[in-house]
């Protein structure tokens, strides 16, 4: 889409812009990036050879906090970011479906509160753009939890070229669905979502006020849709193989010292073959599949560079910060080919295919960890944080070990605006805040110690108490896994057996939470699904 078709809802006003050189007590604005289903190490400064220019720059003007945590997948890692609550206390712990259970509702509930709602009290103009995911239904869009302004998608995924009928793709422009115009031929999802955040930006500016921006890329999701010519950037650049590619970015995680040297490379998953016993005839698929999910990522870079240009012309890039980070680790779960009536013949790239890369190369994206997206081991978990403000943070171009989840966005937001997390809002009381504020690292100053830290997803549990981490996946016949994290964060050595009064104190912890937090049984909150579709 290009910026001319826009029609700019702030085109009838009269501005004064905002002085680059405003007072420096001045709140800053907040712009807060999320990308979908990105690995680890899917980007230039945590090891990728994907090009992420804009990325690298946010980075070298910044801090890269390389133990930090999502929340595994979608939904409740945008619950927690938005809410700075654990997902089930927001009603999101699983899936966007009403289960009849507090914890389980598929929207945020009223007992939480959004960046958003959090900040337009204090006198911030408040911007999405984006997937949302967290309810569809009418009275759950952004527009009713505190935005101003809206534009993206409410549910999950669906093609980059269009809006497909059938309604499980449905995208939004503030409170009115809304479709691209079917003339429009260069009609892309991720340069939508740029253009649209771009026009946000220039009006919040304009109008002398603070802002948030939530930007929350779908990208690099699938399906794997991408321009051609970002396409041809990276193909035959994969046909070496998944093996060396992943042996050549642990080398590169090593250089950059986004990892220690202590955690050994994990083995390839299991689930995914040598490259060297990969038929020759699938190699050039398997290469182009990788391409386009490279290119997606390379156009998503494109736009971040586009809204820090457009900052910067605004004068207002001094006193921004901005947060990137993603969602989950990559996904090795492929779609339908056939998905809202898609080809299976179209190959990945243009309009009709619909396309995931598969083990192998989520695998890739989660360097150098074991699991993917839905697990909570590090490969599911671990993300890339990269915070960068120039007005407000100290010594830039530094690297922070200090864990921290994605919950603690909304402590640190509150700290560095001022804004109050109210007791109350509607007159229904809010639940306190899980998160704690990571502000003090801007300043170079260590964090307030972490207590115990806490994951669950679909059946999946983790809790990590310092350097320990206990963890279990669905499907494990073995029980719990110890792991030993300043030892061995790549999870190859279990140190279950040799710690047993450690695991049992965890699982203790580990079960009060659950507890607390309204947690159930996965085999229940699926047979409650399974009932609800009957």
């Amino acid at each position: 889409m290009q910026a001319s078709k826009l029609q700019p809802w702030f085109s009838s006003c009269v501005f004064v812009v905002a002085a680059a050189g405003a007072s420096a007590a001045a709140p800053p604005n907040i712009v807060v990036i999320l990308a979908d289903d990105l690995g680890f190490s899917d980007v230039g400064c945590f090891g990728s050879e994907i090009r992420t220019p804009a990325i690298d720059r946010l980075a070298a003007e910044g801090i890269r906090f390389t133990q930090f945590y999502n929340g595994a997948r979608c939904n409740p890692t945008r619950a927690s970011l938005l809410t700075g609550l654990h997902p089930a206390r927001a009603g999101m712990a699983w899936i966007t479906e009403d289960l009849g259970l507090p914890a389980y509702l598929g929207h945020l509930n009223r007992r939480c509160v959004t960046l958003a709602e959090v900040l337009r009290p204090a006198g911030y103009t408040t911007l999405m753009a984006g997937k949302w995911h967290l309810g569809h239904a009418p009275g759950q869009w952004p527009v009713d939890r505190g935005f101003d302004h809206y534009f993206g998608l409410l549910q999950g995924a669906g093609s980059y070229w269009e809006v497909l009928p059938g309604g499980a793709f449905q995208m939004a422009l503030d409170d009115r669905l809304w479709r691209p115009d079917p003339k429009d031929r260069d009609y892309y999802l991720t340069d939508a979502i740029t253009d649209r955040s771009i026009e946000f930006i220039e009006g919040a500016a304009h109008a002398g006020k603070p802002f948030l921006l939530y930007l929350a890329y779908t990208a690099p999701h699938w399906p794997l849709h991408a321009r051609p010519e970002d396409i041809a950037k990276y193909r035959g650049q994969y046909r070496i193989g998944w093996d060396a590619v992943r042996a050549t970015r642990y080398r590169r995680q090593l250089e950059l010292g986004v990892i220690d040297p202590q955690w050994a490379l994990s083995p390839r998953d299991g689930s995914v073959p040598a490259w060297d016993n990969v038929p020759a005839a699938e190699r050039d698929l398997w290469d182009l599949r990788m391409a386009v999910y490279a290119a997606m990522i390379d156009r998503m870079d494109q736009g971040i560079g586009r809204v820090i240009a457009r900052l910067e012309r605004l004068g207002q890039r001094e006193n921004t910060l901005v947060m990137f980070l993603s969602d989950n680790g990559g996904c090795h779960l492929d779609p339908q080919r056939n998905t809202a009536g898609s080809d299976p013949d179209v190959p990945p790239g243009p309009r009709g295919g619909y396309w995931g890369y598969g083990p192998p190369w989520a695998n890739v994206s989660d360097t150098p960890f074991r699991k993917f997206k839905q697990f909570v081991h590090e490969g599911g978990i671990a993300t890339p944080l990269i915070c960068a403000w120039p007005r407000g943070i100290k010594a830039p171009g530094r690297i922070d070990r200090q864990a921290g989840q994605v919950m603690d966005i909304m402590a640190t937001v509150l700290e560095v605006t001022g804004a109050a997390y109210p007791a109350t809002q509607a007159g229904q009381a809010i639940t306190p805040l899980d998160g704690r504020s990571f502000a003090p690292v801007f300043r170079g100053e260590p964090r307030d110690e972490a207590g115990a830290l806490y994951w669950e997803h679909n059946g999946n549990q983790a809790v990590r108490v310092g350097d320990w981490k206990l963890v279990a996946t669905q499907s494990a016949r073995q029980g719990w896994e110890l792991y030993d994290l300043a030892a061995d964060r790549t999870e190859l050595h279990d140190r279950a057996a040799d710690q047993p009064e450690r695991v049992r104190a965890m699982k203790t912890l580990y079960q009060r939470w659950s507890d607390e937090v309204g947690l159930v049984p996965n085999e229940e909150a699926k047979r409650r699904r399974d009932e609800r579709k009957r």
